[in-house]
């Protein structure tokens, strides 16, 4: 883990002064801050585990997982068998997701060293050319692991629900209207998304 990004304090000072709902979050949750862990592939597994599933259910797979490879990286999970993957409480087509990600990741068919100089979309669209990884989780990559400051995952539904407890839209929240925060929190959307997540789990998510 690292200390909080280096746009985080001025996002702050800046999404204060327009919008007043986020000026009440911060405020409240100003005890921690988005951090990394600036492992790439430790994410792309606990985002592949997280798909589709709540986050105690998540949590209780990813601890099987950690529990059976003892240290996550290619190399340990390329040796495991999709069996033994599916032991830890994985589906199949996840299970075989994470070994076809280690064996790119082994073979260097994949180089993550690329994505700095991509822009988000250009990022999202090379992360997403592995199994398993749609927008939503090369998203939450980018957002997690490479702290980019402008991401606005409208696939995420923890997000559309804190949008509509904050701003008391309806469920799902009116696109136009999501398209309004977007302009306004820009280009600082990741810094929203992790506070409007925050209200609604205190415990800060972390890929």
């Amino acid at each position: 883990m690292s200390k909080y990004p280096s746009y985080w304090l001025k996002a702050t000072k800046i999404l204060s002064k327009r919008d007043k709902v986020l000026k009440r979050l911060i405020i409240k949750y100003n005890d921690k801050f988005l951090t990394t862990r600036k492992d790439i592939f430790y994410s792309l597994c606990k985002s592949i585990v997280g798909q589709q599933i709540s986050v105690s259910a998540a949590n209780s797979v990813f601890k099987k997982f950690q529990k059976k490879t003892k240290r996550i990286n290619p190399l340990k999970v390329s040796k495991l068998s999709i069996s033994q993957l599916k032991s830890c409480g994985l589906s199949r087509q996840k299970a075989l997701g994470i070994k076809e990600l280690s064996i790119k990741f082994v073979k260097k068919e994949f180089d993550p060293k690329l994505i700095k100089n991509m822009n988000d979309e250009e990022a999202i669209q090379y992360l997403s050319s592995l199994r398993q990884i749609g927008r939503w989780s090369a998203e939450m990559i980018l957002l997690f692991t490479y702290n980019r400051s402008n991401i606005w995952p409208l696939q995420d539904i923890g997000l559309l629900r804190a949008i509509s407890n904050n701003y008391k839209k309806k469920y799902f929240p009116p696109k136009t209207f999501l398209n309004k925060l977007y302009k306004k929190f820009s280009p600082y959307c990741s810094v929203a998304t992790w506070y409007l997540w925050r209200s609604i789990d205190d415990e800060p998510i972390q890929y």
